[in-house]
């Protein structure tokens, strides 16, 4: 069996990122991968302004604290200002142009107006350049704003608006076909039949396609045969870039992906030494018999909930975000201490669900069995636990976050 880097490795090296882009608005933008360098069309700032409100003046003027100069003028935000005299100061208003001469921003709770004289007294002995934002010093007219392979938020849609852009170029969406196998699955608001059990995995794995920007086809439960599954198959493939299963991977009877997919396409992974996970396939499906119409790319994740999960943050996400152009690697762990012991090491490298606690160290889920979701939803991160390796309180482990997992 591979290793879990072995196998991500061998993903990734499969991977390639879609072609196709399109142009979007912005707001359609979010959660989209930029295609190509975004350039600023204006300098950001565009003209040097205020950063506190306060009183515009020359530094010179007030090389003292207690200096007194004549308001001569008032800036709101939005109005130029005209050239500042030598011995007066300008009212301005936070985001407002500072006027020609002025070389300072002396904030209001540092100064003093002197009644109805239309004076001012400057209590501190400014600085120059203090509280002023200087035009360009964000971005200028023709630079790199962002660049091809950004995963678009909220902020860098922010970035683009303030860079002049009405539009953005983007990667179009991989599209993802989903469906899930077993006769025992049903779905919820459905009778349970005996032996029966409701389909978490489709609201997860969905969920988490859809967190990733994917076009997400979910085509159901498929009954525990070989044709089905086969038809499934053939179904998923044609206008997808990737195919994921959960369930039938493992080596029973009832469990008809591995020679559904190799009767379809290939198969090249079939099993990692990875806990929870270790049934994980990938391999490719034909979209037709004609060589030229090429292939959707197959994952199948094990059927247990936990497992599924798991394996799909670790192995299925980094291989989208290579199809999207960003960047796949596995997020950074963070060496955190262990409040717990877990002394019965696996040979496999195993992944255990924890939770920060309030004296800065981890807690473990009592109960770490594949089928117990309510561990993940507890959780807030995994352990990367190596093979081998038992976790005395106290050690120092790996710790990887949900949140940066499932961004």
């Amino acid at each position: 069996m591979l290793t879990a880097q072995q196998a991500l490795d061998h993903l990734l090296s499969h991977a390639k990122t879609v072609g196709e882009s399109e142009k979007v608005t912005m707001q359609a933008a979010l959660g989209r991968v930029l295609s190509e360098n975004v350039h600023s069309l204006v300098d950001v700032p565009p003209l040097d302004n205020t950063a506190m409100d306060g009183y515009a003046i020359r530094s010179a003027d007030a090389a003292t604290p207690g200096k007194s100069l004549k308001i001569a003028q008032r800036i709101p935000a939005g109005s130029m200002g005209t050239p500042l005299e030598s011995g007066t100061a300008a009212r301005i208003f936070t985001g407002a142009p500072v006027p020609p001469g002025a070389d300072a921003v002396v904030m209001q709770e540092d100064c003093t107006l002197e009644g109805e004289s239309g004076k001012v007294t400057i209590n501190i002995a400014p600085t120059a350049g203090q509280w002023i934002r200087r035009r360009g010093e964000d971005l200028t007219a023709g630079k790199t704003a962002l660049t091809a392979g950004t995963f678009l938020r909220p902020q860098e849609l922010g970035v683009a608006a303030s860079a002049g852009l009405t539009h953005l170029s983007v990667k179009r969406r991989v599209k993802v076909a989903a469906f899930f196998t077993g006769d025992e699955l049903a779905l919820p608001g459905e009778p349970l039949k005996p032996g029966g059990i409701y389909n978490s995995n489709r609201d997860t794995l969905l969920a988490c396609l859809k967190s990733l920007g994917c076009d997400a086809t979910d085509l159901g439960i498929v009954p525990d045969r070989l044709d089905a599954t086969r038809a499934a198959l053939r179904k998923a493939s044609k206008d997808h870039d990737l195919i994921i299963t959960s369930g039938g991977v493992s080596v029973g009877e009832e469990d008809h992906i591995k020679p559904a997919v190799t009767a379809e396409g290939r198969l090249d992974l079939w099993q990692i030494a990875i806990k929870p996970g270790k049934p994980l396939a990938f391999g490719a499906v034909r979209k037709s018999d004609e060589p030229k119409d090429g292939e959707a790319w197959f994952i199948g994740l094990p059927g247990n909930p936990v497992s599924s999960f798991v394996t799909f943050l670790l192995f299925v996400r980094p291989f989208i975000l290579k199809l999207q152009g960003r960047e796949a690697s596995l997020p950074q762990s963070y060496l955190m201490r262990a409040d717990f012991d877990w002394l019965k090491a696996d040979r496999r490298n195993e992944f255990l669900r924890v939770k920060l606690n309030s004296n800065g160290g981890l807690d473990l889920f009592p109960n770490q069995s594949s089928g117990v979701l309510t561990s993940a939803s507890w959780a807030d991160g995994l352990v990367d636990c190596p093979p081998n390796q038992p976790i005395k309180a106290g050690n120092l482990v790996k710790y990887i976050p949900f949140d940066a997992l499932l961004k």
